[in-house]
């Protein structure tokens, strides 16, 4: 199975994260746990070169088990926070830990589009370019930009300090547009941002857990297996921490 991921242009930085790619050349399908990373994602997938869809994806606050079919392509685009209101206009909660399927023609992709992963990525960043809205409120976009530059680590009392902005109107915000709150919301950030350590083999907490058992159990609820057991990554399963570079 092939993985691709790459980051996108400086124009769009603020509201996508990463563009990707997952190929399964093999007939068989391949099972997969799909881990909380606090993205959203719209994925085109073509099977067998039918059945041709968009799908838009909310968060997911928990591990989800799932299959990626045989003979199968997708690329995706994951966007950050910010897209949602001002670049996709549309409210989250309703699909949180859901997939939901969106209407055929969606930003003019086609079967074809699927063939080359840099054209792709060219066309949607032309078209997204195009969806951007002006006005964007300063106190969101400097929230979220340190939420990514701190990974998930800051307390929300200091967050909401730092962009003056109050913890229970911020909260608001983000259970209308989100489903989940801003503290629920860091706590997935942080453990994302853990991966690349996990990966590389330290299995103790370098970012603002109180204790290893508290990474322990931050670990577990959001992937299912223990930190020692999710470094293993057997068989490849756990499709987030497979795309993570060797440092």
């Amino acid at each position: 199975m092939e993985l691709r991921s790459i980051p996108p242009d400086k124009s769009l930085a603020d509201f996508v994260e990463s563009f990707w790619m997952v190929r399964n050349d093999a007939a068989a399908a391949k099972e997969i746990i799909v881990l909380p990373d606090g993205r959203f994602d719209i994925i085109f997938s073509a099977v067998a070169n039918k059945d041709f869809h968009a799908t838009l994806r909310g968060l997911d606050t928990q591990p989800a088990h799932g299959t990626v079919p045989g003979n199968v392509v997708m690329f995706a685009v994951s966007f950050k926070l910010l897209a949602i209101e001002y670049l996709l206009d549309i409210k989250m909660a309703a699909v949180l830990n859901e997939g939901q399927r969106l209407p055929d023609g969606f930003w003019n992709i086609r079967p074809h589009d699927l063939e080359d992963f840099d054209m792709f990525c060219k066309k949607i960043s032309a078209i997204m370019l195009g969806l951007v809205k002006p006005g964007i409120d300063n106190r969101k976009k400097e929230l979220f930009d340190l939420i990514y530059a701190s990974n998930g680590s800051l307390p929300v009392q200091e967050l909401a300090d730092r962009v003056a902005w109050s913890r229970r109107q911020i909260n608001r915000y983000f259970n209308e547009q989100f489903g989940i709150s801003l503290k629920a919301y860091c706590n997935i950030f942080r453990f994302k941002a853990s991966l690349q350590q996990i990966k590389e083999g330290r299995l103790f907490p370098e970012l603002d857990f109180a204790d290893q058992t508290h990474f322990i159990k931050e670990v577990k609820k959001f992937s299912g297996v223990s930190p020692k057991e999710l470094a293993k990554n057997v068989n490849g399963r756990f499709i987030l921490l497979s795309g993570l570079s060797e440092h």
